[in-house]
């Protein structure tokens, strides 16, 4: 028989190893490497809309169906889906940069002004929808969890419209199609 060595069978220690710190800066630059698909999430009406690009929509629960999405409390578009309890996740495709880029802030437009150049329409909840977007999710809110600099927000699907296409994907400070 052999022999049994204990040290065979011991867990390893862990030794922490702190190439960078763990801060907003460090995990802005690692959270950066990781590809998202890329959605503008739209709220309100008329001259009272707004909205944001996110790479932060994602479904909660498919049964029920649920979405979730991650805005900044400082955004302009929280406080309007916080008023109208209504948003869209519109999934984009590589047609739609420049929109991805619009609605992330570029070249200084805000609000309703985001929405030139593009068609929208309104489905069940009111919100905004993207005539051309690869598919949207129409959402009421249905609960919203203010967390740090970001609100949580759950929305209950109310309608789903497709398109066509494939959508756009971001990483590394760059956004890519996919065919």
């Amino acid at each position: 028989m052999g022999s049994f060595i204990a040290s065979e069978f011991a867990e390893p220690q862990i030794r922490p190893v702190f190439d960078r710190p763990a801060d907003a800066s460090n995990l802005k630059k690692a959270l950066r490497t990781l590809g998202g698909g890329v959605s503008v999430i739209t709220a309100g009406e008329g001259e009272l809309r707004s909205g944001a690009t996110v790479t932060s929509a994602t479904a909660l629960s498919v049964d029920p169906p649920r979405m979730l999405v991650s805005l900044n409390r400082s955004s302009s578009t929280w406080p309007v889906v916080d008023r109208f309890r209504h948003f869209a996740v519109n999934v984009i495709g590589s047609q739609h940069e420049a929109l991805a880029g619009r609605f992330a802030g570029l070249g200084g437009l805000k609000g309703s002004e985001r929405y030139r150049g593009a068609e929208w329409t309104r489905l069940a909840s009111g919100a905004p929808v993207l005539e051309d977007a690869v598919a949207a999710l129409d959402c009421e809110v249905e609960e919203a969890i203010e967390r740090h600099s970001h609100v949580i927000v759950i929305g209950k699907v109310l309608a789903i419209r497709l398109g066509r296409g494939s959508s756009l994907l971001y990483q590394n400070g760059r956004y890519h199609a996919v065919d």
